[in-house]
């Protein structure tokens, strides 16, 4: 080995044989691309610069190179017992830790010490690798990483330690093939500066740039030979597993890359890397619950991992947590972006926003505040889309506050800091449960509305606003129950006034309008069965029930045009329901007779007529009302498939007329009415033709008949 008095000029020789090597290397490291360093340089065996060269650097005006002691500690006989944080916690000069083997966009240059994170450190006698001491001529001592992942390229390191961490001997740089010598880091029964053949490992697996191989080779001492071979590698060394990981992640294969990254885990619990690497593949896999739970156990392995808090920063953002994503991106010491600080910024004055227009019932502002906020980077917040359904249900859209509700983003159990975080003023979890509660009582779901609101509670019991939720969802449901009961023992009158108490409490409640508008229509005051209807309708506007119960009051109170338009459309909503097919019926013939028309021959459930012959059609068509004439021919493709829906709209709308005529079997009809082409349909009124369709689309021939139809 090189003593430290040695002139550097004795190297010059051999430097330009590692000059392409090193470049290459540097090169690599700045693509972010596999790193080939192979020597753990936490050993305290690590590449020397004599202190000769320092001192001439220093002497001609250029920054005082770097300089270490020897593995036994002979460096002017001088010892360095402090030493500086490995690759998994060493600070930057902005003052972030880079961890080696961290999912990035940059690549990281620290040395490698320990795993997850730990400070090695060292015993008396040793010197670590990085430790950069001052020339004689009195410069102060500095350090740096670049400085010792990349020495200059006009100097080679005492000992003739290449910085991959193989021995390379003198004109025998250009054979690769042979054996690697390795350092030894003075683990086992070997010395400090020990050489290990084979490509034996050295050192603690820690974390480190994505794509770097460990040391390898074809044979080893004791077995080590077997142990370094690729396949064997892969299932005990946990950077090859992190490295594999790495590789899957990057091609968007995160269950893989998470099952690699578990395993790496599994080897080596303590490193922050791993869980911060785990961390990014859930993300990617949208879980990021269990995200959280990675990046705060990487964080409590190593408190100053800056990656960790950047990455656990983003989360939290994501999930709409503004003080924890805060917390994090503020923290002690790390480099603040701008850019994630003015998401940052821009998410929480879109939720404080959301909040003051909440507090003043301006459902609309909230809505759009609750969207701006999403977009600016609250994406996966559970608690921002039930705001949402919580606005919808207030606007009466009760439909599109369910289908919210149940389409929101999963909300995993969270971590105590996350589960504390609070939303509106109440914790965030209680939150979602506050809102469910409100949407299941919408829908008379009264049973399950209870048990959200009680759950709120429990996780929020000190909240006035969740405690006055409860308990009015309470009082509505026993409201609901003893109208329900009065109902069934015909005490309408009494019914009515439980149904009423529980609007009190409740009066965007369609479910209670509608029961009080069956009591009051038992009653015979089909005025306000109407009224209370329509105020159902206004809150839920698809809800059959009160469309009956509007259909049928109006029928008593004679009004049969809005009648026919409710029963209209519960015929669409409940194709299959004779009740309401025949109230229709009903419902259509009374609005002809109104009008006065002349009605023969109407009945309930009519079938499409099969027209034989030319007189027949004629005086079928010349009916009073509206006659629907089918043209076809049996055997062509379209007549045959809407020739089922032509018996359905019979069904749909009994007071037409359906015929059906083969012009093939009846050329005289087709003759007469110029028929061509089928199918056809011609609709007539009193015996005149009034429309002609061809070749319709279901749609367009039930838009027909309907208009018609009144």
């Amino acid at each position: 080995m090189s003593h430290p008095g040695k002139p550097v000029t004795e190297l010059d020789s051999v430097t330009d044989r590692f000059r392409d090597s090193l470049s290459c290397e540097a090169a690599s490291r700045d693509a972010n691309k596999p790193d080939f360093r192979e020597l753990d340089l936490g050993s305290p065996v690590s590449p020397l610069r004599t202190a000769h060269h320092a001192v001439g650097a220093a002497g001609n005006g250029g920054p005082a190179a770097s300089s270490s002691s020897s593995s036994s500690g002979s460096f002017s006989g001088r010892t360095n017992p402090v030493s500086r944080r490995s690759d998994s916690g060493h600070t930057n000069s902005n003052g972030n830790n880079n961890h080696s083997g961290e999912l990035s966009g940059s690549s990281e240059n620290s040395p490698t010490a320990t795993g997850g994170g730990n400070t090695r450190i060292l015993k008396p006698g040793q010197a670590r690798s990085d430790s950069i001491y001052s020339g004689q001529n009195g410069g102060s001592s500095s350090s740096s990483s670049s400085a010792v992942n990349s020495p200059p390229l006009n100097v080679l390191p005492t000992g003739n330690i290449c910085p991959s961490g193989r021995i390379v001997k003198t004109g025998m740089a250009a054979n690769r093939s042979s054996r690697s010598d390795v350092l030894g880091s003075g683990m086992g029964n070997y010395g400090h500066g020990s050489i290990i053949r084979g490509g034996g490992k050295s050192g603690s697996s820690t974390p480190d740039s994505p794509g770097i191989p460990s040391v390898r080779s074809s044979s080893g001492i004791g077995g080590e030979g077997n142990v370094a071979k690729r396949g064997a590698t892969q299932g005990s060394d946990p950077e090859e597993l992190k490295r594999a990981g790495n590789e899957h992640y990057k091609r968007g294969h995160f269950a893989e890359a998470l099952g690699l990254y578990d395993r790496a885990i599994a080897l080596s619990p303590a490193s922050a890397a791993y869980r911060s690497n785990r961390a990014a593949a859930l993300t990617g896999l949208g879980r990021l619950g269990e995200a959280v739970r990675e990046c705060e156990e990487a964080v409590r392995l190593d408190p100053n991992y800056g990656r960790a808090h950047h990455r656990l920063a983003s989360l939290f953002l994501r999930l709409g947590q503004v003080e924890n994503a805060r917390k994090h991106l503020c923290y002690p010491g790390m480099h603040l972006d701008p850019c994630e600080m003015h998401k940052l910024q821009l998410v929480e004055k879109h939720i404080a926003k959301c909040g003051d227009v909440r507090r003043i019932r301006d459902w609309e502002s909230v809505v759009r505040e609750v969207d701006a906020a999403i977009a600016a980077g609250a994406d996966s917040s559970p608690q921002l889309f039930m705001c949402r359904a919580e606005a919808l249900l207030k606007l009466h859209q009760i439909d599109d506050a369910e289908s919210i509700s149940i389409h929101v983003p999963k909300s995993e159990p969270l971590t105590i800091s996350s589960s504390q975080a609070k939303f509106f003023g109440m914790l965030s979890e209680a939150y979602v449960y506050f809102v469910r509660a409100q949407i299941e009582m919408a829908l008379g779901r009264f049973e399950n509305a209870v048990k959200a609101a009680e759950k709120a509670s429990q996780m929020d019991p000190r909240n006035v606003e969740v405690a006055v939720l409860v308990n009015n969802v309470r009082m509505v449901a026993r409201a609901r129950v003893r109208g329900n009961d009065l109902f069934k023992s015909e005490r309408f009158t009494e019914a009515c006034s439980a149904y009423g108490d529980g609007l009190r409490l409740d009066p965007s409640n369609s479910v209670l309008y509608c029961n009080r508008a069956a009591c009051w229509f038992k009653l015979g005051q089909w005025e306000r069965s109407i009224e209370d209807s329509n105020d159902a309708l206004k809150i839920q506007p698809n809800y059959t029930k009160a469309l009956l119960r509007r259909a049928a009051s109006n029928s008593k109170l004679e009004r049969w045009e809005e009648a026919v338009k409710d029963y209209e459309v519960l015929r669409k909503e409940l194709p299959n329901n004779n009740e309401v097919a025949e109230a229709l019926f009903h419902a259509q013939v009374a609005l002809k007779k109104s009008r006065g028309e002349e009605v023969y021959n109407l009945k309930f459930g009519g079938e499409v007529e099969q027209v034989s012959g030319l007189e027949q059609f004629r005086a079928a068509i010349t009916l009073p009302g509206v006659s629907v004439v089918h043209f076809e021919i049996a055997s062509n493709s379209q007549c045959k498939q809407i020739s089922p829906f032509v018996d359905t709209l019979c069904g749909r709308y009994p007071s037409i007329n359906f015929l059906k005529v083969d012009i093939q079997e009846n050329p005289t009809v087709a003759t007469a009415e110029n028929v061509r082409i089928v199918p056809t349909f011609k609709i007539y009124k009193n015996g005149s033709r009034v429309k002609e369709i061809v070749c319709p689309s279901r749609d367009m021939l039930e838009h027909s008949v309907r208009h018609y139809s009144f």
